[in-house]
């Protein structure tokens, strides 16, 4: 993990998940539940993010979503160490934790990395409707 990432906490959790929330929410056919503790969201019953703040002590308020596979999470941390890592337990499942730390946060990325975390867990039939 790299050390930019030391102390990278949102300064008002509740409001980045909260927004974090909105954004999920808004994509077709998703719910929410606790998983491990955490907010999860999931679209047909597949997870495809997760609100960390602290998770474990590690200094980072994230969002945990789905990528491709492993040329996709590597070109990530290698292209922008400063918003991506590995997450806890997930990484090696192809998913990559995205900072939601103040000063850091590009929420229009959020949304993108989101949509497209979604696509790759939603059924072809959803993902017909919405293109």
């Amino acid at each position: 993990m790299p050390l930019v990432w030391a102390s990278m906490l949102a300064s008002d959790p509740a409001a980045a998940e909260q927004r974090l929330r909105d954004l999920c929410l808004a994509l077709p056919e998703t719910g929410e539940r606790i998983s491990h503790g955490i907010p999860a969201f999931d679209v047909a019953g597949k997870m495809f993010a997760y609100f960390r703040h602290n998770h474990h002590g590690d200094g980072l308020s994230c969002v945990c979503v789905k990528t491709s596979g492993r040329d996709e999470q590597e070109f990530l941390w290698e292209a922008d160490p400063d918003t991506y890592s590995k997450p806890a337990y997930l990484w090696p499942s192809g998913w990559v934790a995205v900072c939601l730390a103040e000063g850091r946060v590009d929420w229009d990325l959020v949304e993108a990395r989101l949509r497209s975390s979604w696509m790759l867990a939603a059924p072809k039939r959803l993902t017909r409707a919405t293109g």
